[in-house]
């Protein structure tokens, strides 16, 4: 029983540390950021919304994986963005900005709108 209570003991200690090294929080302030830095907004507008030069990317964005791939291996839409230039930790950044931003409100609720 002992040496049983010490393996658990010892894995839980290793979850732990493993996965605060693995799983680091995204930043929703430094992703935009690197948004602004590399002119995403200049198609996709400041907060995602679309533009007559990129689609709307935010709120409810692609997968984060999805992204990564579309953005690294794209076929002339846009410029491709390399993982030397946007590693996996700065998609993710941006990826949780694209998902802070919150959804439209539905104009039915602002009362200047909605005068019926």
């Amino acid at each position: 029983m002992r040496k049983f209570a010490s393996i658990a003991a010892l894995s839980l200690v290793a979850t732990c540390f493993m996965g605060a090294s693995i799983a680091q929080a995204a930043d929703p302030s430094r992703g935009k950021e690197i948004f602004m830095k590399y002119q995403c907004s200049s198609c996709h507008g400041t907060v995602g919304q679309g533009a007559n030069t990129g689609p709307k990317l935010a709120p409810d964005p692609i997968p984060l994986d999805a992204m990564k791939n579309f953005v690294r291996n794209t076929t002339g839409q846009m410029p491709a963005y390399t993982e030397t230039i946007l590693n996996d930790a700065d998609f993710a950044d941006i990826h949780a900005y694209l998902s802070s931003i919150p959804k439209t409100q539905d104009y039915k609720t602002i009362p200047l709108l909605n005068l019926n």
